[in-house]
């Protein structure tokens, strides 16, 4: 017997298999229960389409330069985000999150099977159908660089080692702060970190007000700023605003033709270019919420004004919209 297969029983059939399947589904005979594990076969496919995705993707990144010297803060939002899931040296992720259907798995060992690219596309795009999320802002490649390396890290890092990379807080009046930015206030000698000690205390406020609004992009502070109280943070702002730091005027050293090229646009601006002098905003005193530069990490100001330059999310108000006009 011969069966002719026409335009108008395929159509037809998978109209029925559609209704069939929508059947299913209403019905509810199908648990999502989460301690219900996939079939086998499901679960391999699942796991197989996303390795596959993950590398077809990951190659429309640039590879992403590793520095293993600035682990500081992407120990600390590892800690307070990502270590209940993935677990952390010393410490076991947590049971509520490894009772999940899909359990997020051990990076000390994971990770051994992706290149830093990869790495980098699944941190900062994160995982459809699984608790890996995305990275809470896009702008900021720098921290998920940071990640990766810290990641790439984790498998020879001891306890110790990681408890003073995360949560190096002893004798802090803030220790919710202190694991990146020190009890001094000084930035534990990371270059990504600035330098807050001694910062006007509005201007603490206002930068965690920002964070916290997600109009200042950083995954790492936003986090802070969302489990923080605008009480707190002027506790915060307080505590290290009476710190002597290293924001003070102590002399500057001149010594080549851009060092008084630099000077110049810091003291008088470049009137012919219409760029106003810094001082006119950030010297202390000036303007109690802008923040004080002088004193500051030439890298962390340097950063700020890339990503600036590159199109870093701007504030929206007047003050925050002049510094991409100016970096630029």
């Amino acid at each position: 017997m011969t069966i002719r297969i026409s335009w108008m029983r395929a159509i037809l059939t998978l109209l029925a298999l559609g209704v069939f399947v929508m059947g299913v589904a209403w019905s509810g005979v199908i648990s999502l229960a989460a301690n219900v594990p996939h079939f086998a076969p499901v679960e391999w496919f699942i796991h197989w389409t996303y390795e596959n995705s993950v590398r077809t993707q990951a190659r429309k990144a640039a590879e992403p330069a590793i520095d293993a010297t600035g682990l500081v803060s992407a120990a600390g939002h590892f800690a307070t985000s990502c270590a209940s899931c993935h677990g952390a040296p010393g410490e076991r992720p947590s049971p509520v999150m490894q009772a999940a259907a899909v359990k997020a798995p051990d990076l000390a060992v994971n990770a051994k099977n992706w290149s830093n690219r990869e790495l980098f596309w699944i941190i900062k795009h994160g995982v459809k159908y699984t608790p890996m999320p995305a990275w809470p802002t896009q702008d900021r490649d720098d921290e998920v660089r940071r990640m990766v390396a810290f990641v790439r890290v984790l498998p020879g890092m001891s306890p110790a080692r990681y408890r003073a990379l995360a949560y190096d807080s002893a004798n802090a009046t803030q220790p919710q702060c202190a694991g990146c930015h020190g009890a001094d206030g000084l930035g534990r000698g990371q270059r990504d970190i600035p330098v807050i000690a001694g910062q006007n205390q509005a201007a603490i406020i206002a930068a965690l007000h920002k964070y916290a609004r997600g109009v200042r992009p950083s995954a790492v502070m936003q986090t802070v700023a969302a489990r923080t109280d605008p009480t707190t943070w002027r506790g915060i702002a307080a505590d290290y605003a009476a710190l002597p730091g290293r924001l003070v005027h102590d002399p500057i050293r001149i010594d080549t033709a851009r060092d008084r090229a630099a000077a110049e646009i810091v003291a008088r601006g470049r009137p012919s270019s219409g760029l106003p002098a810094c001082s006119s905003c950030h010297a202390r005193g000036k303007r109690e919420y802008v923040p004080i530069l002088r004193g500051q990490k030439p890298a962390y100001l340097a950063g700020r004004l890339r990503r600036w330059q590159e199109g870093e999310a701007i504030e929206a108000n007047r003050s925050a919209a002049t510094m991409p006009t100016i970096a630029r």
